[in-house]
């Protein structure tokens, strides 16, 4: 067959049934299709838009759901299609049964089972034997209304006292320093952020060490609670508390062109525990050719302990609180004790001290006053290319197989279980003395944080942590040994989540940004109500009128000694 048999049997265009629309394409709108039958139709122009097509589920939506916004209840009114909408159909509807598949419980022919009978027997004498309780359970419970009217007044209070805490925790904290009219902020970051860096350990070097250490008595790993020792307020030791550009050490290797940034381990441990802290701390920095200084404020409690930092109910600063728990009060203690502890922990013998390079800290110590039992370790830390000079200390040594080990003492402190919503230590602390230490790491997440990270940063091989009580929870000046524990300051850094990359990444981040910037002066600090850090450009000559205030302060007791002494 061939082509053109095949173009003349098939129809052609005339044959066609095509209704022709001169305004336009399409059918027209007069047109009625039979082919269709009863299809939903309607008609359609190019310029409309199109809304919902068919749409079953926007009827049984709530009205917010359907028209959450202005626009949008807009849109779907003026894009309502209704002939797409569905329409239910009783007559289809009528076709459909529910078939039923839940199973039928049989019920007993003989009535109520034996069992049931003896049940509802039982139920009944017992509601007779109630009823006829007679005067004494009538008087019973007019006891139990009496005592439910004082117990409700005792839930009152307690839930009085509870909102008046949770109201303190709502107060705004202060702030450790007043931010001036003529400091610029050049950089502010979430304390979240900070989570997020990391670096790699960097390599160290011993440059120098410093001080002397006494040996750690091992005696003092025995103590349980029935045989506490009391803790001993240390007087005639003297504790360095000088800050990094004070000290000659680093003075001497800042010339010397040692390292490009200059710290202490207190300044250190702070920044990398900085994402776990709640209150407000401010660190001053001063760049100048070549050499960057951390240091603390004169008279400024950085070097002061928080307590109850990171508890779920932290001490209230309120005037109903007790003064001796006030937060600035348990802070002393808590300082206090921490150094008593670190020197009571000492053995008393002789040839047990280890001596180093001279102490550069003792040049004018009063009569009967000797330095504390630390040593000073000058290291050098390579992050990439910036070098890290930190003074770092340990507190004793002890010998462990034959091999002599560096140890970092702190004391753990239990001021008031009641109000620290912790447990009694002395009824959980010989048996369960795991339950103790994570609620120290709930409450006091912080500061044991910067105790690994001053542990990791020294070098030490053993971090001793001891448990130190209250005798009386009313008398902040009496405490006892309940007992010791150690750790190796890896091993505790992972137990209590604190990454060596990521506090690293941090310091590292820290450097990198202070080198960036110009010489002058700066501040670092963080805000007391939110979870940020700030640095500050300030004037060269800030925080200077206060420490000539203080030096005249110096010299006027000075002189005021002399005149007695006259």
């Amino acid at each position: 067959m061939d082509f053109l048999s095949l173009t003349q049997s098939e129809p052609t265009i005339e044959d066609l049934d095509i209704q022709f629309n001169p305004d336009g394409w399409g059918p027209m709108a007069s047109e009625k299709l039979d082919i269709f039958g009863d299809v939903p139709y309607t008609h359609f122009d190019k310029k409309d838009k199109l809304g919902r097509h068919a749409d079953f589920v926007m009827a049984s939506m709530s009205s917010y759901q359907q028209k959450s916004t202005y626009q949008q209840k807009r849109r779907d009114e003026y894009f309502q299609n209704n002939d797409f909408s569905f329409k239910h159909d009783t007559a289809e509807d009528n076709t459909f049964q529910l078939v039923d598949t839940a199973k039928t419980q049989s019920k007993n022919k003989f009535g109520a089972g034996r069992g049931q009978a003896q049940r509802q027997q039982q139920g009944n004498r017992n509601q007779n034997n109630q009823q006829n309780a007679g005067g004494r359970g009538a008087s019973a419970g007019g006891n139990n209304r009496a005592g439910g009217g004082r117990g409700m007044a005792q839930a009152a209070n307690k839930n009085g006292r509870q909102n008046n805490r949770r109201m303190d925790r709502k107060q705004d904290r202060v702030a450790s320093l007043a931010v001036g009219a003529e400091w610029d902020m050049l950089e502010e970051f979430d304390l979240a952020q900070l989570l997020k860096l990391a670096a790699n350990i960097p390599k160290v070097e011993e440059l120098e060490v410093h001080g002397h250490l006494e040996q750690y008595d091992e005696n003092f790993d025995k103590l349980t609670t029935r045989t506490a020792k009391q803790l001993k307020r240390v007087d005639n030791r003297f504790f360095c508390d000088v800050t990094t550009s004070e000290d000659p050490v680093l003075e001497r290797m800042a010339v010397e062109q040692k390292g490009d940034v200059y710290a202490t381990d207190a300044i250190l441990a702070q920044l990398m525990a900085a994402p776990r802290s709640v209150y407000s701390w401010d660190i001053v920095i001063e760049k100048v050719p070549g050499a960057v200084f951390l240091d603390k404020r004169d008279n400024s409690t950085f070097d002061m302990l928080t307590v109850a930092e990171t508890a779920h109910d932290p001490p209230s600063a309120g005037e109903d609180q007790d003064p001796i728990n006030h937060p600035d009060k348990l802070s002393q203690e808590a300082t206090m004790i921490n150094q008593s502890f670190s020197q009571q922990v000492l053995m008393e013998v002789d040839g047990a001290r280890k001596t180093y390079e001279p102490n550069p800290f003792v040049e004018d110590l009063e009569p009967g006053v000797e330095a504390a039992s630390v040593a000073y370790k000058y290291r050098l830390f390579s992050l990439g290319s910036i070098k890290l000079v930190a003074r770092c200390e340990v507190h004793c040594w002890t010998n462990k197989r034959d091999e002599e080990q560096l140890v970092s003492c702190h004391a753990l402190h239990e001021w008031d279980s009641r109000l620290a919503g912790g447990v009694q230590w002395r009824q959980k602390i010989d048996a369960q003395r795991g339950a103790v230490l994570a609620t120290e790491l709930k409450n006091n997440s912080c500061r044991l944080a910067r105790w690994t990270a001053q542990a990791l940063l020294a070098g030490a091989d053993q971090m001793k942590l001891g448990y130190v009580s209250r005798v009386n929870p009313t008398n902040p000046y009496e405490h006892a040994i309940l007992a010791t524990q150690f750790f190796k300051p890896k091993d505790f850094a992972m137990q209590i989540n604190l990454s060596l990359n990521n506090v690293w990444g941090i310091v590292k981040m820290i450097c990198e940004l202070l080198m960036s910037k110009p010489d002058g002066k700066f501040v670092l600090m963080k805000d007391p109500n939110k979870a940020i850090v700030r640095l500050y450009s300030i004037p060269i000559d800030t925080f200077d009128e206060d420490e000539e205030a203080d030096g005249d302060d110096d010299e006027d007791n000075d002189d005021d000694q002399d005149e007695d002494e006259e």
